[in-house]
């Protein structure tokens, strides 16, 4: 892990911790360009204010690429590499495959999710790797995970 790549994979796990102290669930990305740089945030976004039940599609990195296709062009998400402070879940695997975004760094992997919250109803997680999802596509994303797994469950400990 480079000196970039563990800055901000760092930041998008101070990130989830932030939004689980907001009350979301403790989930987090950033979307840095070729350079390192950040280009946007974006915390879960289950409990979304006034509404009246969760939403189990507002997990962070598909919010994060949804912003990225409305806010950047296809050139700069095909060269961005998306941090996420866990592993992205299938769908959000197919978000960031969809939205062109080239490379993914991540912290705590979906199978160390799953053995640490279990079968809670607001996260069933799927034990599906991202690199399963994207070795289905017909164009590469390279992924790098897990990293600094350790500091990545903090934020979740205590809050399922």
């Amino acid at each position: 892990m480079d000196e970039i790549d563990g800055k901000n994979l760092r930041r998008a796990i101070a990130l989830s911790a932030e939004v689980r102290e907001s009350g979301q669930h403790p989930f987090a990305a950033l979307l840095a360009d070729s350079h390192g740089r950040v280009l946007m945030e974006q915390g879960n976004g289950f409990h979304a204010p006034g509404w009246p039940h969760g939403d189990g599609t507002a997990h962070a990195e598909r919010l994060i690429a949804t912003r990225a296709c409305r806010e950047l062009p296809p050139e700069a998400r095909a060269t961005a590499t998306l941090f996420s402070s866990a592993e992205p879940c299938a769908m959000c695997a197919g978000a960031i495959y969809w939205a062109g975004i080239g490379r993914v760094v991540f912290g705590l992997s979906e199978r160390r999710l799953k053995a640490l919250i279990g079968p809670h109803l607001e996260n069933l997680t799927l034990d599906l790797p991202c690199r399963e999802v994207f070795a289905a596509g017909q164009r590469q994303v390279e992924v790098v995970g897990p990293l600094l797994e350790d500091e990545a469950e903090v934020p979740h400990r205590g809050a399922w």
